[in-house]
């Protein structure tokens, strides 16, 4: 029987990292909104950022894969913004947007700290 070599440990903290912020960002986005209690702000920083954080971890330990990371971001946007009316949120288009651009901007950051760190070492 043939085991699988183990994952390398920067490759293991990316899933783990990746995991709870799947878990965060859909309890943020997913929760009953509540009225705030500061000034009026638009939340597409907070969903660019949030998106941003997706999509960092993966894309540094597998730089190669940077793409395919983008566009599970961006899946997982857009399978949220159809979710949110069933839990008493609006749909945006405008925050998919926010998510999408996030992710890319998270996803090339990631990839270039990475190859950066490939070179110095």
């Amino acid at each position: 029987m043939q085991t699988s070599p183990p994952i390398p440990r920067r490759a293991r903290w990316a899933w783990i990292a990746t995991g709870l912020l799947v878990v965060v960002l859909s309890a943020a986005t997913l929760a009953p909104s509540v009225p705030s209690i500061g000034p009026a702000s638009s939340d597409k920083v907070e969903h660019f950022i949030g998106f941003a954080l997706l999509a960092g971890p993966l894309s540094f330990a597998y730089p190669r894969h940077i793409w395919s990371v983008i566009v599970a971001a961006v899946i997982f946007g857009a399978a949220i913004e159809v979710v949110q009316p069933y839990v008493g949120r609006g749909r945006e288009a405008a925050d998919l947007v926010a998510d999408a651009l996030g992710a890319l901007a998270g996803g090339i950051a990631a990839r270039a700290w990475a190859r950066r760190r490939a070179c110095i070492r």
